[in-house]
């Protein structure tokens, strides 16, 4: 005790250096400097191991750790074991093992709650003191010996050691949704903002950013986890019993009454403290809010979304919340919002998502603080005429809006802060200057909105674009046009943030270029008049459309074959990622299509073609192209002529490249004509086609459906190494002709029969 640390370093230090030792370092906090304390480093560590454990991911980074090993929670089994070891027989007795399982769920799998609880409950006999525990953890009161100092104050730690700016009332934000449950991130971001947890001087989407940031920290220290969907998060139960603990007992801004997702059918009036800031009964059964009786006048957000909420709200519930900024009844009965909502002068955040039976809203115009309304999902047929004075006003969510199919012209455009203005598959048709109806509102009136970066609309015509329309369009960073009564949309893989769908139109006459000019993703829904369109865009193109990644054709009976000449020089998508075709009953090959716009297929990573009946092959590969190197997935089906996927002119002297090294998915479905994926004369060349052409090298995944012609694939023994699965009957892998015997057997192991008749029936159109 009495030597300094670094005598104690040095000494260390040549210990560690005659042998190879394990050092283990438990419960890190603060990234530790090894090498002052003595550690040997580097060349030094060979054949020795260091091992730590942290609750916070960023210490594992800071301290450049080889390997990152993520602990797991206990699954239910493993802590009803641990939990009968410390609780004792009585938890395995027949009149309480019931029960106490269910108390041994509640600590979520985590050893230390499980251990601690299980001990308390040891030689409790009594049913009633295990029904009054199982009750007290339901409801995040550590009234159990030992829960609060060695369970609630140890995860504390991960709380208090949280650093930054606004980090610790957002992560407390987060306990108000109910026990288990995937918090919609976009959401989250909402009510952040409203409250002034992120910088409201940001527009939308780096506010969006900076959340995310907020998260992947929280996440880091291991008080949030990736949510049951893409985009949600959520929190460990017990994570979450800290969280209410520690906002139940502060007096500061982020003191909260959390009674979410416990089945109430009324507000206890008793509870409604005037110091509360955050309230949040969402996701019970409650019918009916109290006229009276209430004071909160200290409260920025009140959560009532999942609710039973029938008819009105009495307007004297809302006015005991006089501080309000974020209030969310989403997923309501109510069919109008009380006169009293206009007092809410400091509400920023209005959430009526999936009220369906809400028809009407009142005129918003004394909210002049609101920054988001959304009424997605809801009845609501007209927007009030004096919204247009909502001058903060920077998102506006109208997705699914079946019965809304008015707007006066001026109200949208009014919103001078509009950053988001969401109508995904919304009722509501914007009309076009040229040919719109008096007083309606017009695509065009859209340019006052200088603000604006994201958009989802549907339009009536393609716009004439003039240079005053193409700068919306440049500045927005994210659209979504349905243009035409079928502008039906199909979800691309690729990044699809700036999309054009254009259904049921004649497009002989029309002048696509400058939406191309913009758009990331283009789908050609049932139009008429393509190949007019295809020649006009030939014609008139200056240079390629860069940005375009992914192209979608459906329904169509235009040939693709370019008249009098007209085809492209250059390749007009030179980073096309995603080819999708479907019912064009007169293409024979998409190198007609390739023909038209000069494609190269250069960083072509899918092609999917479905019901193209006139389809003889995939593709020509002759002049414009021998070589697809970044294409991986090649999914085919319901093409009835289809003999061949790829067409080679066999020529003396010529060394083909792998038409496609990287392919690693092969889905060929009801193709009852393919025999192969490519020719077979006879030449004395087919063995080097075979060899180099299609040979899939790096395949992972093939399926054969309903192609009992097709008895020759190019796959060989160095497929077994990249291999994870061959789909299709047994009669077909029985006939399957491969180069080698040994082939077959190497490759017997991926193999998995399936149905013929069934997987037809599950196939999804594209």
């Amino acid at each position: 005790m009495e030597e300094s640390v670094q005598r104690l370093a040095i000494r260390l230090h040549q210990r560690l250096q005659k042998e190879k030792f394990l050092l283990i370092l438990d419960d890190v906090w603060e990234p530790i400097d090894l090498e002052s304390l003595g550690v040997p480093q580097s060349e030094a560590l060979i054949g020795s191991k260091i091992i730590f454990t942290s609750r916070s991911l960023e210490v594992c980074r800071e301290m450049k750790v080889d390997k990152e090993v993520k602990v797991d929670v206990l699954n239910d089994e493993e802590s009803w074991q641990l939990f009968t070891v410390n609780a004792g027989q009585v938890a395995t007795s027949e009149h309480i093992e019931s029960i106490a399982r269910s108390v041994a769920r509640e600590c979520s799998g985590l050893p230390l709650a499980i251990t601690i609880v299980g001990s308390a409950m040891r030689g409790k006999t009594m049913i009633e003191l295990w029904t009054d525990a199982l009750s007290e953890l339901r409801r995040s009161v550590p009234n159990i010996k030992g829960i609060e100092n060695k369970v609630y104050k140890s995860l504390k730690w991960s709380y208090d050691s949280l650093q930054g700016k606004n980090i610790k009332p957002c992560f407390l934000y987060c306990c108000l949704y109910p026990e288990d449950f995937s918090i919609d991130v976009s959401e989250l971001v909402k009510c952040w903002l409203g409250e002034g947890l992120i910088d409201q001087e940001q527009n939308y989407e780096d506010s969006y950013n900076r959340a995310i940031a907020l998260i992947e920290i929280l996440k880091d220290s291991c008080l949030l986890e990736n949510g049951a969907h893409e985009g949600t998060v959520k929190m460990h139960d017990v994570v979450r019993d800290v969280a209410v603990w520690i906002s139940s007992t502060l007096e500061d801004e982020c003191k909260s009454l959390v009674r979410s997702g416990i089945g109430l059918t009324q507000i206890s009036e008793v509870e409604m403290s005037k110091s509360l800031k955050r309230v949040s009964f969402m996701h019970n059964r409650i019918r009916e809010l109290p006229d009276c009786g209430i004071c909160c006048p200290e409260t920025i957000s009140l959560l009532l979304q999942g609710n039973l909420l029938y008819g009105r709200i009495a307007d004297g519930f809302l006015q005991a919340f006089e501080s309000l900024k974020v209030l969310n009844l989403s997923e309501t009965r109510i069919r109008s919002l009380p006169q009293s909502i206009l007092q809410l002068g400091d509400l920023r955040i209005l959430l009526l998502k999936e009220c369906s039976a809400l028809e009407e809203l009142p005129q918003l115009d004394g909210l002049s603080k609101l920054q988001v309304l959304d009424c997605s999902d809801t009845g609501i047929r007209k927007l009030p005429s004096r919204m247009k004075n909502l001058i903060n006003l920077r998102q506006l969510l109208l997705s699914r809006t079946h019965k809304l199919k008015t707007i006066q012209s001026g109200i949208v455009s009014g919103l001078s802060s509009l950053e988001v203005l969401d109508m995904t598959h919304g009722a509501y048709v914007w009309g076009l200057k040229r040919e719109a109806n008096d007083g309606q509102a017009t695509f065009e009136e859209l340019q006052n909105l200088k603000r604006l970066h994201s958009l989802s609309i549907r339009l009536e015509g393609i716009p004439s674009l003039q240079n005053e329309d193409l700068t919306l369009i440049g500045r927005l960073r994210i659209f979504e046009l349905h243009i035409g009564r079928e502008a039906i949309y199909f979800k691309s893989k690729s990044d699809d943030k700036r999309k054009v769908i254009i259904g049921g139109l004649q497009l002989s006459g029309e002048w696509i270029g400058r939406l191309l000019t913009n758009a990331s993703s283009m789908q050609l829904n049932n139009c008429s008049g393509l190949n007019q369109m295809l020649e006009k865009l030939v014609i008139r193109s200056i240079g390629s459309y860069i940005g375009l990644k992914s192209l979608t054709i459906t329904k169509s009976s235009s040939i693709f074959r370019p008249g009098g000449g007209c085809a492209a020089h250059d390749d007009l998508l030179p980073n096309l990622e995603e080819l999708r075709l479907q019912n064009l009953i007169k293409l024979g090959s998409i190198s007609e299509l390739v023909g038209f716009l000069g494609l190269r297929f250069s960083r072509l990573k899918s092609i999917d073609v479905y019901r193209c009946d006139g389809l003889e092959y995939l593709l020509t590969c002759g002049d414009f192209t021998i070589s697809l190197p970044k294409l991986e997935t090649i999914h085919v089906s319901s093409c009835k002529s289809l003999v061949e996927l790829f067409n080679f002119p066999l020529q003396e002297n010529f060394v083909p490249e792998p038409v496609v090294p990287n392919l690693r998915t092969l889905k060929l479905v009801n193709l009852p004509r393919l025999k192969t994926l490519s020719r077979q004369d006879g030449s004395g060349l087919h063995s080097k086609f075979i060899s180099c052409v299609y040979h899939m090298i790096a395949v992972e995944q093939v399926e054969v459906i309903k192609c009992d012609n097709l008895r020759k694939l190019p796959l060989t023994i160095q497929n077994a190494n990249t291999m994870k699965e061959i789909r299709g009957n047994a009669q077909w892998w029985d006939q399957l002709e491969l180069e080698a015997h040994n082939t077959k057997l190497s490759l017997e192991l991926f193999f998995n029969e399936v149905n013929d008749e069934l997987m037809m029936n599950v196939i999804p159109q594209i």
